[in-house]
């Protein structure tokens, strides 16, 4: 019997060593190194790749103008949302990879587009739920497919050996620390069974052509769990968010090898399901009969996507020491930049007030188009007058003051004419460029807070 092979694993970023370490030397987290068995046999026998991968012709260099390429047909789903957010579809022998809070319907997208694709035979593998459970989850649904196949199995030996026989077009694994393989004699879950459960799916993808969606969870920090090379081993990598006390769910990437990196896609939950939002600015700004101060809305770009989003501020005296800024949905910092501007270029006397901003809908924003809308519910809260409902803003704020302009500022000015906004306050520095007659809407270019002041107070 060979020796067993053991070595030690950091469980917070998956750095190997041969000895236990106090400190891990990669990411600095301490008593965070496990022992794991990696002893491997040589003969895979039982693996779907065994006895194929000998008949492979060995690989030649070549130069990069000979290599013939072929555009890949893309499988697209009738979800829009999914593909926009995929960058048009899923590519064939993908690895995609979705991350998500634990039941915020991770399960529910993934079954239901196993369940959208009627004309495409998918294998659905669960490690987590029953048969039954998932099909009580299905009867939900107001889909239905015969060609959605259920396997609950975690070995991933066995996984392979049904994939063979069934040939599926597409394979969703529910989840991937939950899978373990026999030739890693470890937990699952722990750093090298996720990597080399991972790692055969990855080869499985790239052989066969075959897209494969793997459900990931999360630490408490809201990190994808396992090792950090899981999210460098895949193509693509999903972040589906929300509150699960809301009924919005919002799913974005943060790595695709396909697509853009910046799009987002927005979900409704049902009782039947998850229900695509195709016009997302109609819920992000909030439905008042009464004007509020403290309240503007802003026009803003997510990926390919314009946005038009409800920015929330409230101003008022600090009566307990030291002043708050406290932030929901906006960065932090450059609140707080916007405050010193504020204060130093337009004379607002913010040091002793408190200052809450929120953005509507739940959604997490880092456009810097929305200065301007920010500073105007800020200076409407702190002067208690409420900014005109027909108007939104589009612009970024400088550290003298000035306001600049934005990118694809055509974009923002037709969604803000599409939801029925009388006027629109941009930069005047991106009028230069800008057909301003194909626009119903007024513009209202600026170029200094003070003017964005006297249009909007005076």
């Amino acid at each position: 019997m060979a020796k067993i092979k053991t070595a030690f694993f950091c469980q917070n970023c998956g750095v190997e060593s041969s000895k236990w370490v106090g400190k891990c030397p990669s990411c600095g987290e301490w008593n965070t190194y496990v022992e794991e068995v990696i002893q491997k046999e040589v003969n895979q026998k039982g693996s779907w790749q065994s006895g194929k991968t000998s008949s492979k012709k060995s690989n030649q260099p070549k130069r990069l103008a000979e290599i013939d390429y072929e555009a890949q047909t893309r499988l697209v789903t009738r979800d829009p949302e999914l593909d926009r957010v995929l960058g048009g579809g899923i590519v064939p022998g993908s690895l995609v990879l979705i991350g998500g809070e634990p039941g915020i319907g991770k399960s529910t997208l993934m079954l239901q587009i196993a369940l959208m694709l009627a004309s495409t035979k998918v294998l659905y593998v669960s490690g987590e739920e029953s048969d039954n459970q998932i099909k009580m989850r299905s009867e939900r649904m107001a889909y239905q497919s015969d060609n959605c196949f259920v396997l609950s199995e975690t070995n991933t030996q066995q996984i392979f050996q049904q994939v063979e026989l069934l040939k599926p077009e597409l394979l969703i694994i529910d989840s991937i620390q939950t899978l373990h393989s026999q030739y890693v004699e470890s937990a699952a879950g722990s750093v090298s069974q996720v990597r080399e459960c991972t790692a055969e799916l990855m080869k499985f993808a790239k052989q066969t052509g075959v897209p494969v969606f793997l459900i990931g969870h999360i630490t408490k920090d809201g990190a994808i769990a396992g090792p950090k090379i899981l999210e460098h081993m895949v193509d693509t990598v999903l972040q589906f968010e929300g509150d699960r006390h809301l009924s919005y769910r919002i799913l974005r990437t943060s790595k695709n090898r396909f697509g853009s990196t910046n799009e987002l896609g927005i979900y409704e939950m049902h009782a039947s399901g998850l229900k695509a939002v195709t016009n997302p600015s109609e819920i992000l700004m909030t439905q008042r009969e009464e004007q509020l101060n403290g309240v503007a809305i802003g026009a803003m770009l997510e990926g390919n996507r314009p946005l038009l989003i409800e920015i929330q501020s409230l101003v008022s005296p600090a009566t307990y020491g030291t002043p708050q800024r406290s932030s929901t949905g906006h960065d932090a910092k450059r609140l707080n930049m916007l405050l010193a501007v504020l204060e130093k270029r337009g004379g607002m006397r913010l040091g002793q007030q408190d200052v809450f901003l929120n953005v509507a809908g739940g959604l997490r924003v880092d456009d810097p188009g929305l200065d301007l809308s920010v500073c105007a519910s800020l200076i409407s809260s702190y002067e208690d007058n409420p900014v005109d409902p027909g108007i939104c803003f589009a612009g970024e704020i400088g550290l003298g003051g000035e306001i600049r302009a934005v990118n694809r500022i055509e974009s923002r000015i037709a969604e803000a004419e599409k939801m029925g906004f009388k006027k629109i306050m941009l930069s005047r520095y991106g009028l230069k460029s800008l057909d301003t007659d194909k626009f119903n809407l007024e513009l209202v270019p600026v170029t200094r807070l003070e003017e964005m002041y006297r249009h909007l107070f005076v």
